[in-house]
């Protein structure tokens, strides 16, 4: 199988790493790509969001399926431009990406599916957001309703903070807090049959303990020792099988990856966000520990023939993915700075580096390019094990001016909670 995966960051290098180790799969393309990638896919120059461009290098490799990463090229449509040109492809079309592109459209449908999610408040006002802001107390939890990869949600008890927040972003959506811990549950599903990933936990705050402001993720681990064991079951029947029987009930069957993101509360698991492609960094421990091949779910959902492949296998072991971010991030992250110690890292038993935001400089150096710059994935027979690879890995990798958060899985590899 000829294989094209659409984008630049960790996700997209984790998942055509996972690609080319797949025995089913013959060659494995990049576009754009990133200096990661080199070493086991061909890049390509393209557009990600130029859905012809796309769908026309995808004809020209004669791709048996292209697999599109981030959530703007899917809201803009590129899936369907490729499907249009006779393509499988991986990704859900444009009408159904909507469940990411708009918080409040995702409220209404998790409100016709009867999906348990925050109360929330759809504002486009001042006076709106006041109200809004009145009728739930803090803490605050204000989300721009649009794309904003990941950096668009403030929780704070700091009212002023969310009023300026929310007047910044136009149209928001302002919801309840929710308490608990939140988790990740992926499933994959060509839009009726629906197999859910195992569970995986990703650390959103930029400094340890929490605290700092939103990211797009810091680091991630899988599998959960706390997490209750009914979780998957239970999410899949109440969340996302009827979340798929909506969109395909409104005439915009969802074929892709569906990320729910969950608080478990006291008063059982709500629904925190939807996203519409895999997330980032939880993808990259994920992959790490899957048995299954994972062209096998990728066409099989891009295809209508997913029932055919079955529940996804899963490695006894953990993964621990530590995200190593540049300067200023997630504010205005520097860029330019060269990346040492990354082959000494990427060399040590069990331990992949990926790359999300680098580049190559007139020298040939990799440098930094984003504000996420690289994901170190462990993989161990135990959370522990995998955290120390991680942590190892990370050692061996220097950036001037980078940090990274040392207390990703630290609770639950020392408690298993």
């Amino acid at each position: 199988m000829r294989t094209l995966v659409i984008g630049t960051g960790g996700r997209e290098h984790a998942l055509a790493l996972s690609l080319s180790r797949d025995p089913n799969v013959s060659e494995v393309h990049v576009a754009p790509g990133n200096p990661g990638m080199e070493a086991i896919a061909t890049r390509h120059e393209v557009d990600p969001l130029d859905g012809d461009a796309v769908a026309a290098l995808a004809s020209s490799l004669e791709a048996d399926l292209v697999v599109v990463g981030p959530e703007a090229p899917l809201v803009a449509g590129v899936a369907d431009a490729v499907r249009a040109a006779g393509v499988a492809c991986f990704g859900p079309s444009r009408e159904a990406a909507h469940l990411e592109g708009s918080k409040a459209f995702a409220k209404q449908v998790m409100a016709a599916a009867e999906v348990p999610t925050a109360l929330a408040h759809v504002c486009e006002t001042p006076e709106q957001v006041a109200d809004a802001l009145d009728a739930f107390g803090p803490p605050f939890v204000v989300k721009d309703d649009a794309l904003a990869a990941g950096k668009g949600v403030v929780v704070t008890d700091d009212r002023q903070e969310a009023v300026d927040h929310a007047a910044s972003c136009g149209r928001v959506v302002i919801e309840e807090f929710l308490d608990g811990p939140e988790v990740s549950l992926f499933a994959i599903t060509d839009g009726v049959t629906v197999l859910p990933l195992q569970p995986a936990q990703d650390f959103k705050r930029a400094l340890d303990g929490d605290a700092g402001p939103n990211t797009g993720g810091m680091g991630a681990y899988t599998p959960l020792p706390w997490a209750p064991d009914d979780l998957v079951a239970d999410v899949t029947r109440r969340v996302l099988v009827p979340t798929v029987d909506e969109m395909s009930r409104r005439g915009t069957p969802f074929q892709g990856l569906l990320y729910a993101g969950l608080a478990l509360t006291g008063r059982g698991v709500r629904v925190v966000e939807f996203n519409a492609r895999f997330g980032d960094p939880e993808t990259q421990a994920l992959l790490a520990l899957l048995d299954t091949p994972l062209s096998s779910l990728l066409h099989g959902a891009a295809t209508g023939t997913l029932a055919q492949v079955g529940l996804p296998a899963w490695k006894d072991a953990s993964a621990v993915t530590v995200v190593i971010a540049s300067q200023n991030y997630p504010d205005t992250p520097r860029t330019g700075d060269v990346i040492d110690g990354i082959e000494v890292a990427d060399a040590i038993e069990g331990v992949d580096v990926i790359h999300a935001g680098t580049a190559r400089d007139a020298e040939g150096r990799i440098v930094t390019a984003g504000g996420r710059v690289l994901g170190v994935t462990a993989v161990g027979d135990t959370l522990a094990d995998a955290r120390q690879r991680a942590y190892e890995g990370v050692e061996f990798i220097h950036v001037a001016g980078s940090h990274h958060r040392t207390d990703i899985a630290l609770a639950a590899s020392r408690e298993g909670q």
